[in-house]
């Protein structure tokens, strides 16, 4: 039995506006009312201090849209997708420090008691060689391990089985070939890796892509995917911190596997896959990289301390879906800050259409309450 939503695309009119407003806003539909979202926070107990209930409903208090993407993950974000995952354990104690072993085998250098919401200092990582990776990470990143899909599998397939038959774009996020490696072998150590031991690399890659292409066969068994979103982080703010010679050889060709695979499963093969690349940093100089080789048609956040502006690339790239763009520095600065920079951004966006605006990253805890409410009042009215 062919389901609407599944097999085959669910009526725009059997819609909610929210779905509908997500898929026009993913096509590019100019003028539209800009969707109402954000990144991420690092400000709640501030906030709380400023006078926000600690049990606040974000959504209601800063008029969200309610959410309209179903996001499978199980494939790693940050970090690799291990299971099981290595022993959280505390290595040796530095006065106001210590230093652990956290769930992807790093050692990391933290404040004693407290090990979030902060940058810790990346002291070492589990892939050295050939002999660390087969003997202490590559086996924890089978698909066939017992932990893999838990008890939730079932769970999961039947809500995003529910949301799909009403019009919800289905989404599956995974870690990009880069950060993978990244979070592996350390972002130093990879440069000279990729030298070095290239074959490590590809083997790194190879276990990379049959975990992800294992893991998405799976839940494509019972669903279509809209959308597939690599967490890449692979530009800082001067450009790609690798060469394009590179991205071709060690990435995009598992990229390029894993996507082909994926269309190729679809249970609605007419169904339009975005794909998405995440990444901090200057990103203008890998927009055409990603397009060439894996047909990237969306992207985000793009920040704006390092050179990135959402209006001018809206402009070269007219078919690119894009979120972010706000830079969440200016949010500390005051209202009429806010306004000079929102007024440059928004107008000109929600004309062109094809764009979320939201912070390039967390709200940073410099932003007060008052200014972030302001924020979120001139997103209103700015984008209809």
């Amino acid at each position: 039995m062919k389901i609407e939503g599944i097999h085959t695309p669910l009526p725009f009119e059997k819609m909610d506006e929210h779905t509908k407003r997500l898929r026009q806003t993913y096509a590019i539909t100019p003028g539209i009312r800009l969707i109402r979202r954000e990144f991420g926070f690092f400000t709640e107990e501030i906030w709380c201090e400023q006078g926000l209930h600690e049990n606040t409903d974000y959504e209601e208090e800063f008029k969200y849209d309610p959410y309209r993407k179903y996001g499978f993950w199980k494939l790693g974000w940050c970090e690799a997708a291990f299971s099981p995952v290595f022993p959280t354990l505390t290595l040796e104690e530095r006065g106001e420090h210590e230093v652990i072993q956290d769930f992807a085998g790093r050692k990391l250098l933290v404040f004693k008691g407290r090990r979030r919401g902060f940058m810790p200092e990346y002291i070492d990582h589990p892939v050295k060689d050939m002999k660390t990776w087969e003997e202490n990470v590559k086996w924890r990143l089978s698909p066939n391990t017992s932990e893999r899909f838990g008890n939730d599998f079932e769970k999961t397939i039947s809500e995003g089985t529910e949301k799909a038959k009403q019009g919800w774009m289905i989404t599956q996020h995974l870690i990009g070939g880069y950060m993978y490696l990244r979070s592996l072998i350390g972002p130093q150590e990879l440069l000279y890796a990729f030298y070095d031991q290239p074959e490590l690399i590809h083997d790194c890659m190879k276990t990379w892509f049959e975990l992800a292409d294992a893991v998405i066969a799976r839940v494509q068994k019972h669903l279509t995917f809209d959308e597939i979103f690599f967490a890449e982080d692979i530009c800082y703010n001067h450009g790609c911190l690798i060469s394009p010679e590179m991205m071709k050889e060690f990435l995009f060709p598992y990229y390029q596997q894993l996507i082909k695979n994926l269309r190729t499963r679809q249970l609605d093969p007419s169904r339009h896959l975005y794909v998405q690349v995440d990444t901090d940093g200057f990103a203008n100089p890998v927009i055409d990289l990603y397009r060439d080789a894996i047909n990237m048609d969306a992207m985000s956040p793009f920040e704006v301390a390092s050179g990135c502006s959402v209006v001018e690339i809206g402009k070269k790239y007219p078919n690119l879906f894009i979120s972010g763009g706000i830079d969440k520095r200016v949010l500390a600065k005051g209202k009429d800050a806010i306004d000079k920079h929102l007024e440059s951004i928004l107008p000109a966006m929600r004309e062109r259409g094809g764009y979320i605006p939201t912070c390039d990253h967390g709200v940073p805890a410099e932003v007060s309450l008052d200014n972030y409410r302001y924020y979120r009042k001139r997103c209103i009215e700015l984008g209809g």
